[in-house]
């Protein structure tokens, strides 16, 4: 028997398009977007175009600005710091409730490896398999909140984990390395060495990150 096909709307299909180009940096930080950009661009109806970037403002992608424009997020030091501690509290604990049972989901087993079978590729490349690892830790724990409410700092988080990549800040073989360590120390029911060493990995990336904005503009 066939698999189910799930139709994607319009309207989906935009959003996803849009979302895709503002990771890769097609559509850099401060871009403005008016409902009649993508309406000529997508060939669709202006509500159709304000139905797409309507999607992508609640996942702190767009923010909307007078006169129906519309410009890509600018993230600043400050955002970047909030956005991962934001993630480290919510993991640290996901972690601990793990390590407490020594459940290590395959999931991240799995996306860890994808890290680790990675020879080159663009920043997308190297964020899609870490933020499947992050994501799938999360899920481990069978809460439909807990993971809603990681899904809501994804497309921030995201657009952190690209800038971090584009400007080299972390090497993919310490992602790795450290990925399995995470995943040893849940394995082995150690939550508070868990915990310290995602502090840690986050950390890094936080303040590697954030040091470089301010460097850019000349703070």
């Amino acid at each position: 028997m066939p698999g189910r096909v799930s139709a994607v709307s319009i309207v989906d299909a935009i959003a996803a398009d849009l979302r895709s180009r503002i990771f890769s940096g097609d559509l850099g930080p401060g871009h403005t977007l008016t409902e009649t950009d993508v309406a000529t661009t997508y060939e669709v109806a202006r509500p159709t175009a304000k139905a797409s970037i309507e999607k992508l403002v609640p996942e702190g992608l767009l923010e909307r600005g007078t006169h129906k424009t519309t410009r890509v997020v600018e993230l600043g030091p400050g955002a970047v710091r909030d956005i991962y501690l934001a993630r480290a509290y919510l993991e640290s604990e996901v972690l601990r409730r793990l390590a407490a049972k020594k459940e290590v989901p395959e999931a991240a087993i799995q996306a860890n490896r994808d890290i680790a079978a990675l020879q080159s590729g663009t920043p997308l490349d190297v964020v899609e398999p870490d933020m499947r690892f992050h994501t799938s830790l999360i899920d481990a724990v069978g809460n439909e909140r807990i993971s809603r409410m990681y899904r809501s700092l994804v497309g921030e988080v995201r657009m952190c984990m690209v800038r971090v990549q584009t400007l080299h800040l972390l090497d993919t073989s310490l992602i790795h390395e450290e990925h399995q360590k995470i995943l040893e120390l849940i394995e082995s029911g150690q939550p508070d060495a868990a915990a310290a060493l995602l502090d840690k990995h986050l950390g890094r990336a936080r303040e590697r990150l954030a040091a470089a904005m301010e460097r850019e503009s000349g703070s």
